[in-house]
């Protein structure tokens, strides 16, 4: 087997809660003082590790997924191996050129054009100016961004930012592609070009290493996965057993929990939970493509005298959203701390049968984001019948419509067919 093109040893980030940047200068000052005499200053216990005792290795042309939970350490992992920040343990070897798109903005001079941004990142890959100016029109009409390539990138709508980002790092020939959740952010149809290319570039013995929340795109594209809990590595190996191991685990497993103390419960000083539920509806034991499902949230508004919002995401089992819906509640005149229930409905004949999660999003005057529970419970749709001419015991696809077929006699079979 060859050398590892990536190699990650004990690899650890450690941060210091409340801190921004150095101490005070008194603090260093007395910090320096202490240690001329042999005095031995007490170190702050508000240690965070972001990463910690993180081990792997990742060959030449591999295609890597990374996944886990909001705060795992995908974003501090890709910034350790794309140099934008030292680990404070271990180390991270990396042998070839690296192209890294982490957010939107990363790597571009907002006063320059495209076009000369295109150039700077080339340079910055170690290209000639000869090899970048090849590459020049297919990086440009893959980012679609043409008309506006002599703009200043400051005045590009986040779309055209990634798109051109994107199109940069994928097409300067890098060794190794670093991609983040960034892709995110453009349609769906350049998500689909983009993954297509993210292929194209594993054809091409290039190494690529993708984060995404999307676990069927992490399927489609990545042989193999590395799930992240709380700064260390939980799995690593297959990407289908990595993505079963992170569904089932990483979610709530329950289609009804309840925190009746508030002190206790998910949430933060905003807003907390008091119950989610996903019920069957009345004289029904259990979900079913046929009955659809009453679903129940109970939360405590702590800030009295706003628009707040509750947004439910619905999502199936590889973790893909399928669908928002929610309501706004309107407090202006409100004094009072307020606990709430709202009550919405899926339809029968909407889902097909599997299991499926909820996510619910608290916001104010549907903008600010407030709150967010993750994928906070679970629920399974039985299968039945309905609607279906075969017999196979499972259907393909998400949903399961009820839609109004008919037929006809149009005429006689012809003479000589038996």
């Amino acid at each position: 087997m060859s050398r590892p093109i990536i190699e990650v040893s004990n690899l650890g980030k450690m941060y210091r809660l409340g801190e921004i940047g150095a101490s005070s200068l008194r603090e260093e000052a007395s910090a320096f003082w202490d240690r001329l005499r042999g005095r031995h200053t007490e170190v702050s216990t508000r240690e965070f590790w972001a990463l910690k005792d993180v081990s792997f290795t990742v060959q030449p042309g591999e295609v890597v997924g990374i996944i886990g939970r909001n705060g795992a350490g995908k974003s501090t992992l890709l910034k350790i191996l794309s140099r934008i920040t030292e680990p404070t343990t271990g180390r991270a070897v990396l042998r070839g050129r690296v192209a890294s798109l982490l957010e939107v903005g990363t790597g571009f001079h907002p006063d320059l054009s495209g076009r000369d941004n295109i150039y700077l990142n080339g340079a910055i890959l170690g290209m000639s100016r000869a090899e970048i100016r090849s590459k020049f029109d297919e990086i440009v009409a893959f980012a679609e961004v043409e008309q506006f390539i002599d703009t200043p990138v400051k005045r590009y709508s986040s779309g055209m930012y990634v798109r051109l980002a994107f199109a940069v790092a994928a097409h300067l020939e890098p060794e190794i592609l670093i991609i983040d959740e960034v892709l995110a952010v453009g349609d769906a149809s350049f998500q689909k070009k983009c993954l297509g290319k993210m292929r194209n570039v594993s054809a091409d013995g290039r190494t690529v290493l993708f984060v995404s929340h999307n676990m069927a795109a992490v399927r489609t594209l990545c042989p193999r996965a590395l799930l992240l809990e709380r700064g260390g590595i939980a799995r690593l190996g297959d990407v289908n057993s990595v993505v079963t191991s992170y569904l089932q685990e990483g979610r709530g497993s329950a289609s009804e929990r309840e925190w009746p103390n508030p002190a206790e419960a998910p949430g933060n000083q905003h807003v907390r939970l008091g119950a989610v539920r996903v019920r069957p509806p009345a004289n029904h034991s259990v979900i079913s493509i046929d009955t659809g499902a009453l679903i129940e949230i109970e939360f405590f508004n702590l800030v009295p005298g706003i628009n707040l919002d509750c947004t439910v995401y619905l999502l199936n089992g590889d973790g893909l959203v399928l669908c928002e819906t929610g309501l706004i509640i309107s407090e202006k005149n409100d004094t009072q701390r307020t606990k709430y229930r709202v009550r919405g409905k899926l339809p029968p004949h909407l889902l097909n049968a599997g299991r499926f999660h909820l996510t619910v999003l608290f916001g104010k005057d549907q903008y600010y984001p407030l709150y967010r529970a993750e994928e906070i419970v679970s629920f399974v749709v039985h299968n039945t019948s309905t609607g279906r001419a075969s017999n196979m015991n499972d259907a393909p696809g998400v949903i399961r419509p009820l839609l109004p077929w008919s037929h006809e006699i149009i005429g006689c079979a012809v003479n000589g067919l038996t």
